[in-house]
């Protein structure tokens, strides 16, 4: 998934933070230039972190919003005034996080308004992949993936199942619609050139030997 971080206070921490977790950075220093970017390229989350006067963050939440209704805005400041977090959510923004903060909490906010955007988008995701079901396209940290239309599938079960395993009896239910193993290894071939796609977010695609398999997603 992309991040776009607007250069307010500790921006880097914060891209820092989303880029161990697995994202794809971006950074943004002018306020004039967020919402051109927001409008020419695709990113699932903006994060706006500011500590000026409410009626800045505001603005830029508005134009991010107007920009792509799509986008996921959480904004991060210092400013923990009820009328400002009221004014920042009626602009447009997803969640409102204010410092002090852990990473940790962070990284959990933005997974929840990425999900509560997807369940009405067609689009599911975890870690650097995301599905978008309606047009069957997968994006690996932005980069498209080309899959077959069973390789998406089998995509679509891990990612759905982030963190759970997934085992081989329900993949051939799932994917081939098979109630019982036919005995062939098409699981396995199909596992394997589709981690041959993902390059180096394969690593997320875990075997459970004599079970099945695992999408392990950053925590």
């Amino acid at each position: 998934m992309r991040v776009l971080v607007f250069n307010g206070d500790q921006a880097e921490s914060i891209a820092d933070a989303f880029a161990v977790d697995g994202y794809a950075v971006d950074t943004c220093a002018a306020s004039d230039e967020i919402a051109a970017r927001v409008a020419t390229e695709k990113y699932d989350i903006v994060v706006i972190a500011w500590s000026w006067p409410d009626s800045v963050g505001v603005e830029l939440c508005r134009n991010v919003r107007q920009s792509s209704s799509g986008t996921s805005i959480v904004v991060v400041s210092t400013r923990s005034e009820p009328k400002e977090i009221i004014n920042a959510l009626d602009a447009g923004a997803d969640d409102y996080v204010t410092r002090p903060f852990h990473s940790d909490e962070l990284m959990a906010r933005a997974r929840a308004v990425v999900r509560r955007a997807s369940r009405g988008s067609g689009r599911i995701a975890a870690g650097p992949i995301e599905l978008d079901l309606h047009q069957r396209i997968a994006r690996s940290s932005g980069r498209r993936i080309d899959t077959t239309a069973r390789e998406f599938a089998l995509l679509a079960l891990m990612v759905r199942s982030a963190g759970q395993l997934v085992t081989r009896a329900e993949i051939l239910s799932q994917v081939w619609f098979l109630n019982r193993d036919a005995g062939s290894n098409v699981i396995d071939v199909h596992m394997r050139n589709l981690r041959e796609k993902l390059g180096s977010a394969s690593v997320h695609l875990q075997t459970v030997r004599g079970q099945g398999y695992r999408f392990i997603a950053p925590s």
